[in-house]
């Protein structure tokens, strides 16, 4: 399987001084990150909301070595505050936010990633949106929870993200299904062990329908991160059974991946979120986008067979 070798690649420098080289890499690039400054993304948050969708922003970077890079992350996130502000978007965008960006993974790192995201979350709330807290690979995820469930008691709209292919996510998510919570599930894009997640696509399937009933059926909101067509419908069907209103749980699919079915949903008047990143560092997150799906990556090895 691919997957695994690409998610490994994704933690190579050499794979990504090579990648990055690459004549015809920002080109592809630019289907999944439109952008590298807000104000490159300004354009596309206007088109996207006047489509009727609603966004979750990401400004990429996850290799963290310093406290000062942990702020200068907080202060991207800052100035994205105050461009939504200026736009009167604050009501149609989110932001989600990788603690990993924030410091996690540095000594003292759970406190100062909280410190960092704090004043994020704040603003963020000033202006009338939330933030969800990304999961990353499982040896971080109790931190994240922890200073998810910390955020909550000012900020209670702070959402989180729940991984299918973990074998623990169905008891968490069984404890975060309750009122007032605001939870994303997605499949899961980090190389885990077999000790900790399951390895087969089948098996992931499986969990991730086993989940969103939980979640369906729980007194939260649902955020299904799929563009999977039979995972959507599974979704929308699981919605029918527990009663839900159209209002009351929202779909999210990547930027650049299946935008007409972006288009179809907030047309049929489903909340759709389209999960926008943009910043300078960008190869993690892009490796992961290729890992994600095999369509990516015929995609990509096409245009460096046709454009190389």
């Amino acid at each position: 399987m691919l997957g695994p070798v690409i998610l490994a690649a994704s933690r190579s420098e050499q794979m990504r001084r090579l990648i990055s080289a690459a004549p015809v890499t920002k080109q592809v690039v630019d289907r999944f990150i439109p952008g590298e400054t807000v104000d490159e993304i300004v354009p596309i948050v206007q088109d996207l909301t006047a489509k009727g969708l609603e966004l979750t922003m990401d400004v990429v970077g996850e290799d963290i070595t310093t406290p000062e890079q942990a702020a200068a992350a907080r202060d991207a996130y800052l100035l994205l505050v105050d461009r939504l502000k200026e736009l009167e978007l604050g009501t149609r965008a989110e932001m989600s936010i990788k603690l990993s960006m924030f410091g996690q993974a540095l000594e003292g790192g759970h406190e100062l990633a909280l410190a960092n995201v704090r004043p994020v979350v704040e603003a963020a709330a000033a202006i009338g949106t939330t933030v969800t807290l990304d999961a990353e690979d499982h040896t971080t995820l109790d931190s994240m929870f922890t200073i998810h469930e910390e955020l909550r008691k000012d900020f209670p709209e702070t959402g989180c993200v729940i991984q299918a292919y973990l074998f623990r996510t169905e008891s968490d998510a069984r404890r975060l299904a309750e009122a007032g919570s605001r939870v994303r599930l997605v499949k899961g894009a980090y190389k885990e062990p077999a000790e900790v997640a399951y390895q087969q696509k089948h098996e992931i399937d499986k969990a991730y329908v086993r989940i969103l009933r939980i979640l369906m059926e729980g007194s939260g909101y649902p955020m299904i991160g799929s563009h999977d067509p039979r995972l959507i419908s599974i979704a929308q069907e699981l919605a029918r059974r527990a009663g839900r209103k159209l209002d009351e749980y929202e779909f999210q699919m990547l930027y650049g991946i299946r935008s007409d079915e972006h288009r179809r949903l907030a047309a049929e008047g489903h909340r759709m979120r389209v999960y926008t990143a943009y910043g300078t560092d960008w190869y993690g997150y892009f490796m992961r986008r290729l890992a994600e799906k095999p369509a990516n990556l015929r995609f990509f090895a096409r245009s460096m067979l046709t454009r190389g």
